[in-house]
């Protein structure tokens, strides 16, 4: 009898239930609030930060929105919904096609230069893997929409993994793909209840071992205790002029995400404060927290900011709203007492997209497929079978690698350059004031 007495009691299916669809609530609309917090100070140092806003706190800015981070999230997690599990490249390609290249352009024409590039390939016929044969591929375009697979795939980091590679193969390779790959199985990990070092574990364990991706997250994460002047020293090479790095990028996010042991309000300023491609860091680093602590570790005046997408970069994605994915990707427990947003506040007018679209074509797993079997598993439960380092390799081997090769010869920095050698994009503000 002291046996059974001591042994904790495993929730009712449908208490797993509401407590995954919180987490996706809150990795999606964590992603959403990073990226309109950042943007403000994305291609800024810290020195620059500090002398226009002090330490940034909340929103600088009076109508806080998302950027092509939020667009291109929303972009992907919808054709997750449409097609699952059994999503391939030709679907992807199919979609970029159909809510992308062959419509009319917003603005800022489809987003940053690793969207461009693809965008450039798919208009000349070419296609997946060869579409994403740009000089930017090695962008964090994957990284920043990357959240919805993990969300989709909860505790199953491996098949979050390769499902956002499936994505990326259109428009990425090599480490623009590593650096989807490790958001993508932190969040997956983090939806099942894992804490940060096993969330961090995960996104290692779907990367080689010896990626830039890699070294760089392991060099962010060894000095998180440290806080962001440390995380950022550790990552950033000075001079460096591209701040859309997916090993940079990503590093910097699970930097923060690592420094304040998942808290978002913590992680979320301390991505925004260092700068660099601070939307997408902040991003990544909401969505990773908001898929470890829920939505209600949300602000909710943060939250309550976010609103559906201009369609500022992506004119097809105007009307939608993050929390429709999340719905989409897991959907709400019978017994909810909150009703969750309905599609038609969200979906848009035009018949671009039909509704029907946006229900997936066959069977998903079921929701219990997705969770633990205890309250909280332990680290290794959630992770590949595979070996992955242990505990000393997050420390750095080696030094820092110098500078890669010659610097690009487009005139940007970071995304577009017109000030400095980083970037504000002369096309204006609007998808993120940069291009990717």
């Amino acid at each position: 009898m002291s046996s059974i007495v001591c042994t904790p009691p495993v929730p009712a299916p449908d208490e797993r239930a509401r407590e995954l669809h919180d987490r996706a609530r809150g990795a999606l609309l964590g992603l959403a609030v990073g990226d309109a917090l950042g943007a403000p100070a994305e291609n800024m140092k810290p020195s620059e930060i500090r002398a226009r806003w002090g330490r940034i706190t909340g929103y600088v800015t009076d109508r806080p929105a998302g950027t092509d981070d939020t667009e291109y999230a929303i972009f992907s997690g919808l054709l997750l919904a449409r097609h699952g599990s059994a999503l391939t490249p030709a679907h992807v390609e199919a979609a970029w096609h159909e809510w992308i290249a062959d419509r009319a352009e917003g603005p800022f024409k489809g987003a940053g230069f690793s969207e461009r590039g693809t965008l450039e390939n798919l208009r000349r016929g070419l296609a997946a893997p060869i579409s994403a044969q740009h000089r930017h591929a090695w962008s964090d375009g994957l990284a920043m929409r990357a959240a919805p697979f993990g969300v989709f795939a909860a505790g199953r980091p491996a098949e979050a993994a390769r499902l956002v590679a499936v994505d990326g193969s259109v428009s990425h390779e090599g480490e623009g793909i590593y650096g989807g790959q490790a958001v993508a199985a932190g969040v997956a990990a983090a939806m099942a209840g894992a804490p940060p070092t096993a969330v961090v574990a995960a996104a290692l364990a779907v990367i080689p071992d010896d990626s830039w991706t890699a070294r760089s997250l392991r060099r962010a994460v060894s000095v998180a205790h440290g806080g962001e002047r440390a995380v950022r020293s550790a990552v950033v090479i000075g001079g460096y002029p591209w701040t859309d790095l997916a090993p940079e990028a990503v590093a910097l996010a699970f930097g923060a995400y690592a420094a304040a042991d998942g808290d978002f309000r913590d992680a979320v300023l301390t991505a925004v404060n260092m700068g660099r491609d601070a939307d997408t860091t902040a991003a990544v680093a909401g969505a990773l927290a908001g898929a470890t602590r829920g939505e209600a570790a949300i602000p909710p005046e943060w939250g309550a900011a976010i609103g559906p997408v201009r369609g500022s970069c992506l004119p097809s994605m105007a009307g939608h709203h993050v929390l429709e994915v999340a719905e989409l990707l897991v959907p709400a427990a019978p017994d909810q007492t909150e009703p969750p947003p309905t599609r038609s506040a969200f979906l848009p007018t035009g018949p671009h997209l039909d509704p029907a679209d946006l229900i997936p074509t066959e069977p998903r797993p079921t929701e219990t497929a997705f969770l633990p079997t205890e309250p909280h598993p332990p680290a290794p439960a959630l992770l590949p079978t595979e070996p992955h380092p242990p505990a000393p390799a997050f420390l750095p081997t080696e030094p820092p690698p110098p500078a890669p090769g010659p610097l690009p010869t487009e005139s940007g920095g970071g995304r577009a350059r017109a000030r400095g050698s980083r970037g504000r994009s002369p096309l204006g503000a609007g998808c993120g004031e940069g291009l990717r």
